[in-house]
């Protein structure tokens, strides 16, 4: 069965056309659909890739309804649009790249796969929030979690690598969105991101954890209009509030260069990883694989290493020439490590042709 992966995100649009074995038949990454120029560029892609036999589309939010990928109906469809708020930098893009691929290939089965659904199964003492039951019960207010697609792939392709079933892992998916899964024996315990995928890591534009009386100092007394707050929190925080850029390479440039905002911004985004890091420790109880993905965690040995250098006391060590000189997936710890670091290449869409295959067949 070929496969078409569509993965719509914040800032790009990728589209990987795999083969029965998941050999990689054809690529193509296009900006993200935000308007005609876009929807045009994604129909002459889709033009030059052969017929697929299925669809899987990477949808960021699937709330409490969608615990595992569905086979997309008009029905499915309203009930994704309906989550659109909870996840307004990624959700819309996922449904206008659903409705483009829809219009030019209308006869192939298309399947949602969801980014929330690998924490669905998260215990009630990690997901469930101390608000008042109303608000629990009638909205749906919990931790969801998110990524859940990468964390999956990446924690299964570790356990493969290392040939060890039961393992605790902590996998770091650090790109522009940035979060943390606790995983064992193959199921997520606990994860970073919340309600929405606001929370938890410093990411490249958005703020991570806060104190909610911050915000509700700011819509009290500073009488900041609730679009104002959104846009800052999701678009004008984390390393491009503290560093003037959004992209790891210029902030560590900039660091190296003595950049004082630069070196803010590292610090503050390498203090709350390791500290987040540990936390997923203590939901495991100990841990024996810590993996790094997503575009700085496989491509940045820095921030490998400074995040590795302050858990010595977890037993994370680093072979400094192996972290910086793995290109593909591979082990980088110190002979003798009682951890191993991986860095896993993100592969999510390897884990939505897995999942399409399993709904169409």
């Amino acid at each position: 069965m070929r496969v078409l992966v569509v993965n719509a995100g914040s800032s790009s649009l990728k589209l990987r056309l795999l083969d029965e074995g998941d050999a990689l038949l054809a690529e193509q990454d296009l900006g993200a659909l935000g308007g005609e120029p876009e929807a045009e560029a994604l129909d002459e892609a889709l033009a030059r890739l052969p017929k697929p036999d299925a669809v899987g589309h990477r949808v960021v939010h699937g709330g409490d309804r969608f615990l595992e990928p569905v086979l997309i109906d008009a029905a499915v469809e309203d009930e994704l649009r309906a989550l659109s708020d909870l996840a307004p930098l990624h959700q819309a893009k996922s449904l206008a790249a659903l409705d483009a691929v829809k219009r030019a290939l209308p006869r192939v089965p298309a399947v949602a796969c969801f980014d929330t659904a690998f924490h669905a199964a998260m215990p009630a003492s990690a997901s469930v929030y101390p608000l008042p039951a109303e608000w629990r019960e009638r909205w749906g207010v919990r931790r969801y979690g998110f990524h859940g697609l990468s964390h999956a792939y990446a924690s299964r392709r570790a356990t493969e690598l290392l040939g060890r079933p039961g393992l605790r892992i902590v996998s770091c998916h650090l790109g522009s969105g940035a979060s943390l899964c606790a995983v064992r024996d193959g199921r997520s315990v606990d994860t970073t991101m919340g309600f929405t995928p606001l929370d938890g890591l410093v990411m490249a534009t958005r703020c991570g954890s806060l104190d909610p009386g911050l915000v509700l100092w700011l819509l009290e007394h500073e009488r900041l209009g609730e679009q104002d707050l959104a846009r800052a929190l999701e678009h004008e925080s984390g390393l491009l509030a503290l560093a003037g850029s959004a992209d790891m390479r210029e902030v560590l440039r900039g660091d190296q260069a003595g950049d004082e905002r630069a070196q803010l911004a590292l610090g503050v985004y390498l203090h709350r990883l390791r500290a987040e890091i540990a936390a997923m420790t203590a939901a495991l109880a100990g841990l024996d694989v810590l993996v790094f993905t997503g575009g700085v965690g496989e491509r940045s040995p820095e921030v490998r290493e400074r995040a590795c250098a302050g858990l010595d006391y977890l037993g994370v060590a680093l072979d400094p020439a192996a972290n910086r000189e793995v290109t593909d997936d591979g082990d980088v710890s110190a002979a003798g490590s009682p951890v191993r670091v991986m860095v896993i290449a993100a592969r999510e869409d390897l884990e939505i042709a897995r999942q399409v295959r399993s709904v169409v067949s």
